[in-house]
Formats: C-alpha cells, sequence, structure tokens
C-alpha cells in the first residue's frame, strides 16, 4: 500500500454539486457544506451558532476530524525510525501531506515544505536562520504597519541584535499598502522584505507579486506572511515570485499546531537549521574531548527538528483535499459575495452609527470586516453579539501598531467568513446590530 492509498481511505466530503471533468465544484451548495462542520448545529445561549471569526480559526469539516481519528485508531507510531508495517506507514502518510502541501501552493515538491506549529513560528524560523545569516549591522529590513504581531517582532528583535535598520511602510487614506513609500524605502542596504498577503484587521490584499519584483530587483529576500491568505484564495508561489511564505493550518480547516513555511530550495540548502537534534540528523559524531559534530538530514527535514505533530500534517493535508475539491477560486468568490452583501447591509440598516476599516473596493479585500459602533466599546460590542450566539472577534487582533496609527485606543470589532457562512447570517447579525444599538441609544 503505498501513502496515496492510504490517505485516500478517509472518509471523502459529501459536497453532491456540479463539478467539472477534474472533480472540481463549480458551483457551491453552501447548506450541503455546512452539513460537513458539526460544530455548526451547536446552539450558543439558545441562539444558533453564527461563526465570523473564522480570521481567528477556522471550523473543521468531518473528514478531517474522521481523519485525525483514524490516524489514531489505525496508523500511530514515529516516523523516519522504525522498519515495522505502523512506521512505514506513518511516514508515508506524513510524507505525502508535504506532497500534498506542495502541490496545493505551487512548490517545487515537498523539499520546499517546512512543517512547523503556525505562522508565528515559521516568520520566526526565517528570522533567526536567514536573518543572522544574511544580516550585518547597517542593512535594512522592510514591513508595514498593517503586519500582526508575529511579522514584527521577530524582525524588530533581529534588527536589534545584529543593529541593522527596520523600516515601517505606512497605508494610504483607503487603507492600502503606500507602493510609493515602499519604492522609495527600498535601497542596496535592503536585506529583507516582509510582508503580509492579506491583512487581519483591514482585509487589505497586498500585490505581492509587484513587491516582490520590485524588492527582486535589489536582491532582497521576500518573506510573505499568508495566514489570511492561504486559507482563502488561490495561492501559487512561482507566479508571486516569493522566497518565503508563512501560513496555518488551524485557518484552513486544518487541526491546530500545524503550520507551513514554504521556501525556495536552495535557500533552505544554503541556511542552517534553528532547532537540533531528532529526525533533522543524519549523523552525529562525540569524541572524548569534548567535541561534536554533526550531518544534517535532507529537506525538508533538516528543518523538522524531534518528532513532529504527524496527525497534524494528516490533518492538514485532508483539509487541503477538502478546499481543493471545492476549488479556491469558488472560495475566494464565495467571500468577495459574502463581503460585498454584509458591507452593503451595514452601510444601508446602520449607516452613520458604525464606521468600517478596509479599502471600499471588493477586488482588493478579503473576507474581514472590521469596525466600530459610535460610542461603544469593541468589546461590550462582541459581548453582545455573544447574546446573539455571534462570534466575532474583539481588541486589537494581534496588530495593536495598525490599530494605534487609526487612533483606535480599545481596537475593533472582526467580522470574518469562510465557505460555511450565509447571506442569513449576515442579516442575522446585521439585524443584532440594530438591536444593539437600540438598547444603547434607549
Amino acid at each position: 500500500m503505498n501513502s496515496y492509498d492510504i490517505i485516500y481511505i478517509f472518509p471523502k466530503t459529501t459536497l453532491p454539486l456540479q463539478c467539472n471533468n477534474s472533480g472540481v465544484i463549480m458551483s457551491l451548495n453552501i447548506k450541503e457544506i455546512r452539513k460537513d462542520f458539526p460544530i455548526l448545529s451547536r446552539k450558543i445561549r439558545g441562539k444558533r451558532l453564527v461563526y465570523f471569526d473564522n480570521a481567528a480559526t477556522s471550523q473543521k469539516p468531518i473528514q478531517v476530524i474522521n481523519a485525525i481519528k483514524r490516524f489514531y485508531e489505525e496508523f500511530n507510531a514515529n516516523i523516519h525510525r522504525g522498519l515495522h508495517t505502523l512506521s512505514q506507514e506513518s511516514s508515508e502518510l506524513y510524507e505525502t501531506a508535504h506532497d500534498i502541501v506542495a502541490e496545493f501552493i505551487n512548490a517545487s515538491g515537498r523539499e520546499e515544505v517546512v512543517f512547523v506549529r503556525n505562522t508565528s513560528e515559521a516568520l520566526n524560523l526565517v528570522a533567526m536562520t536567514l536573518g543572522f545569516h544574511t544580516l550585518s549591522k547597517g542593512d535594512e529590513i522592510i514591513i508595514s504597519i498593517m503586519e500582526h504581531h508575529s511579522n514584527i517582532l521577530p524582525w524588530s528583535n533581529l534588527a536589534k541584535r545584529v543593529g541593522a535598520k527596520l523600516k515601517i511602510i505606512d497605508i494610504t487614506p483607503n487603507y492600502m499598502l503606500n507602493m510609493e513609500m515602499l519604492e522609495e524605502a527600498l535601497s542596496e542596504k535592503t536585506k529583507i522584505v516582509a510582508i503580509t498577503h492579506m491583512s487581519n484587521v483591514l482585509g487589505t490584499i497586498n500585490d505581492i507579486k509587484r513587491i516582490s519584483k520590485i524588492a527582486h530587483e535589489y536582491d532582497a529576500f521576500v518573506v510573505v506572511d499568508g495566514a489570511q491568505s492561504v486559507p482563502h484564495m488561490p495561492i501559487d508561489v512561482k507566479d508571486l515570485g516569493i522566497d518565503f511564505l508563512a501560513f496555518s493550518g488551524h485557518k484552513m480547516l486544518g487541526p491546530t499546531g500545524i503550520g507551513v513555511l514554504y521556501a525556495k530550495k536552495e535557500i533552505l540548502e544554503d541556511i542552517p537549521p534553528f532547532l537540533l537534534g531528532g529526525d533533522m540528523i543524519r549523523e552525529v559524531h562525540c569524541d572524548l574531548e569534548g567535541n561534536c559534530w554533526a550531518k544534517w538530514n535532507d529537506l525538508p527535514w533538516k528543518f523538522e527538528a524531534g518528532t513532529p505533530n504527524i496527525v497534524g500534517g494528516v490533518g492538514l493535508a485532508e483539509a487541503i483535499k477538502y478546499l481543493k475539491r471545492i476549488g479556491m477560486n469558488n472560495v475566494r468568490n464565495h467571500e468577495m459575495d459574502l463581503t460585498g452583501y454584509a458591507l452593503q447591509r451595514l452601510n444601508e440598516e446602520i449607516g452613520d452609527q458604525i464606521i468600517i476599516y478596509g479599502p471600499k473596493e471588493i477586488e482588493v479585500r478579503g473576507g474581514i470586516i472590521a469596525f466600530n459602533l459610535v460610542n461603544m466599546d469593541p468589546h461590550v460590542v462582541a459581548l453582545y453579539l455573544d447574546e446573539y450566539g455571534i462570534a466575532v472577534r474583539s481588541g486589537f487582533h494581534c496588530a495593536q501598531p495598525l490599530h494605534e496609527r487609526l487612533n483606535l485606543k480599545n481596537g475593533s470589532v472582526r467580522a470574518s467568513f469562510y465557505i460555511y457562512n450565509t447571506h442569513d447570517e449576515i442579516d442575522y447579525f446585521v439585524n443584532a446590530l440594530k438591536e444593539i444599538l437600540r438598547k444603547q441609544n434607549s
């Protein structure tokens, strides 16, 4: 039995929808999709759950849940360590998961796909390996003001430790990255440009292909935070021309504790590993004089020290198969439809009592709407919405510098959508906000 035989014995999606000859769904039946998510049948405070916190983490379909369950029931063993059947099968499943991820983002192969815990770990890995291997005093790193803390602090820390300079690019009045400022900031001293593909607050989708092109004119490495983009739109790392891409499994229907760092093979071969021990070693030698030396394993295992999150890789692979069957263009189109509908309803029904942050053009924003109700604390709004069974996020969303740039001292409320959300849920959400305002103003 080969790895693909094993991976595909897990239950397949129950989407009886119109498909093309490749098996990709041509039109979505959200009602059928919702049946795959057990948690959506739950009630909160006697109300149906409306889950609008997908930018924080997504819900999991039964196919992913069953894949994880079956792995522990039938295949559980450590990888790359045993000759027995379970170890061999587990190793094949884990390696195949790398192949599935590589194909999903159009990487050249599994050698370019490193499994980590999450986006934050992936970005720290790049800073601690590429950064210390490449940067020296006087060099420059460019980020933007809209970054998640995980794409700010590793670079700030790196700059301080090596004596480099951190440059921060502002946003325009329409909440877009100030490309003119970015181009002015680039120079021969620029070594790394680290930019989010999609803001987790504004929903702004940055033109990564253009950024990559101009950054490479200065021989700078391009590091992309794809935590909000990879789950929601087609991603082709070759077309984008980037050097690194970081994203998390739990935001794309997969389990927590599994993330991905994509990097070009030649870069991974050149930079040193971050963590040492376990599976990332090919051989180790020591003498009694206290001298030890080692030879690192092949890619991608060179960067995966110790026993990895094997079942997390299996769950992520199953999540990707689910998304591929739906089709990432369909995912993107559905979220554009939801976002456009939500913005229209909010403006029509609430008007000047709501302040919405993010680009006006749907084509350059994802399924994220950050907002505040006038004269209401965002945390209070979120707690009120929970009374209606509506799950949203409130606060700074791990992007405090952006909120400070927008003079939002208490943060914002964030509603974020995914494949199982509906127009009816948005209507319910808008009506709940209207009721909250009515109670607040009475």
